[in-house]
């Protein structure tokens, strides 16, 4: 060992047991390896080296000095030779007990490598073990299997069934929160135009869109929309959105207001040219819409039996429209057109033919039933009234004809008025007019072409009704019904008594 080794072990705590304890074995073990060096036969004993010991030991109360270097060992006193004496009679030995079996002979110790040594540890014997370092095998666990394993983890759930409860809880949790921020959804694909009604609440827009699969749940959406508080941010208009859009995206888009790229146009069902003219102005379109509905290459009125007409009045379908801004009139007059063709073909006029009707004249009687019936169950017996006055020979006196001759449809209609020569004044002229009134929809039209099967002659308002009609099939039953108008309209200062709960 080289000389600048520390005499002591510097982490060794002279006052810890388990520090003495091993000093004691150390030295046990010291005793044990002379002893079987002394008994190796006439082999010279080896020469111990001197060793440093680390730590201190039990009893010592100061810090061991530094070790001294070694001194030559000095030649022992040679004493003067001493002469032999004559051997002595052995003695005579007493009776003794018989001596026990020497012990077997001890194996020549093995030589200690120099880390042995430094350590002042022998190699251990077979079967024998340190006991300074011994590590004893935690026992087995009488409970059952251990928890870390896969049986110990069902076995817990075993005993414990309220955690699978909570297992399942916390996967549904998971489940709902991914479903519903879908924190990994895009932006959606493709394209998908929406058009968002004025007025629609949060469920209609959810369900629109989930109709459209712009989104994939209505429910969702709206608990997003709520959450986020966009409820009442949504707005109305057209909208590109995109398939399978994340709920995040698609409320960040109806949040915007939309860019307004095309121009919507609605003509009401038994609006007239001249009612629908100051609404198509308003909505930005270019040009006069009268002019333009006086003929137009896309439709031919006689081509329906209209050989007379004057203009396209009744073929200019009423539906929304959807124009670029400032679009000419023109162009909404054609897709009127158009459409009006498209419905009309899925009528059946075969009744309207069986009484020498023409589609023509079946949009003249519409025009004047859309004008008449405020309600959509009275619309056939409207009709079934004209179609029965017809047959008879009566006038049909239905003022909605005269209005439109006049160019009156709001004021109460004058003496004068009713009284004007105009072939649309049909409580002066027979028969039909010269042709409809307005542009009917396609509910007045099926009515037309199919009128109720019953024999009323006459209709009047029913007061306090909501527009509703007393139908009557004589005289004197239309007498008395108009009787009562006429009173319940003088009790209400000369006004209308349509007004409900009068």
């Amino acid at each position: 060992m080289a000389d600048d080794w520390l005499p002591e072990d510097p982490f060794v705590n002279p006052d810890d047991p388990a520090a003495a304890e091993r000093e004691r074995r150390r030295l046990e073990r010291e005793e044990r390896r002379r002893q079987r060096e002394e008994g190796g036969g006439d082999a010279e004993p080896k020469q111990s080296k001197p060793r440093r010991k680390w730590g201190k030991r039990k009893d010592a109360d100061e810090p061991v000095a530094d070790a001294p270097k070694p001194v030559p060992a000095q030649p022992a006193e040679v004493s003067p030779p001493v002469q032999p004496k004559a051997p002595a009679p052995p003695p005579v030995p007493d009776p003794a007990p018989p001596k026990p079996p020497p012990p077997p002979p001890t194996p020549p110790a093995v030589p200690l490598s120099p880390d042995e040594e430094f350590w002042d540890e022998p190699p251990a014997s077979a079967g024998e073990e340190s006991d300074e370092y011994a590590f004893t095998a935690p026992k087995a666990s009488s409970d059952g299997p251990s928890r870390g394993g896969g049986r110990g983890f069902f076995a817990a759930l075993r005993r414990h069934p309220l955690r699978i409860v909570a297992a399942v809880a916390a996967l549904v949790v998971l489940w709902f929160l991914f479903a519903l921020f879908q924190p990994f959804h895009g932006d959606g694909t493709g394209t998908v135009v929406v058009t968002i009604p004025k007025g629609a609440g949060v469920s209609e827009v959810g369900d629109l869109l989930d109709s459209k699969g712009v989104v994939s749940s209505s429910t969702f959406f709206q608990l997003r929309a709520t959450l986020s508080g966009k409820r009442s941010d949504l707005y109305a208009g057209r909208f590109v959105l995109a398939h399978d859009m994340s709920y995040s995206a698609a409320l960040d888009k109806l949040s915007v207001p939309p860019v307004k790229k095309t121009t919507t146009v609605t003509i009401p069902e038994g609006y007239s040219r001249e009612l629908a003219a100051p609404l198509v102005k308003e909505d930005g379109l270019s040009g006069s819409y009268m002019k333009e509905t006086v003929r137009s290459k896309y439709l031919k009125p006689a081509a329906y039996g209209g050989k007379d007409a004057k203009n396209l009045e009744g073929f200019l379908f009423p539906d929304t429209f959807e124009l670029k801004p400032g679009a000419p009139a023109a162009d909404l007059v054609q897709l009127q057109l158009q459409d009006f063709k498209r419905r009309i073909k899925g009528v059946d006029m075969s009744y309207a033919r069986s009484k020498n009707l023409t589609t023509y004249d079946v949009l003249t009687i519409a025009s004047m039933v859309d004008r008449e019936a405020q309600l959509e169950s009275e619309r056939p017996l409207v009709a079934a009234v004209i179609y029965n006055r017809l047959h008879q020979g009566i006038p049909l006196g239905i003022d909605a004809t005269t209005r439109f001759a006049v160019h009156n449809y709001t004021r109460p209609l004058t003496e004068s008025e009713l009284a004007t020569p105009s072939s649309y004044n049909t409580r002066t002229h027979q028969g039909l007019p010269p042709g409809p009134i307005d542009s009917p929809g396609l509910a007045s039209i099926e009515a037309a072409a199919h009128p109720a099967k019953v024999g009323y002659l006459y209709y009047v308002v029913k007061p306090g009704a909501c527009g509703e009609l007393s139908f009557s099939k004589t005289n004197a039953e239309f007498e008395a019904d108009v009787e009562r108008y006429n009173s319940a309209r003088a009790a209400n200062g000369g006004n209308s008594p349509t007004t409900c709960g009068q």
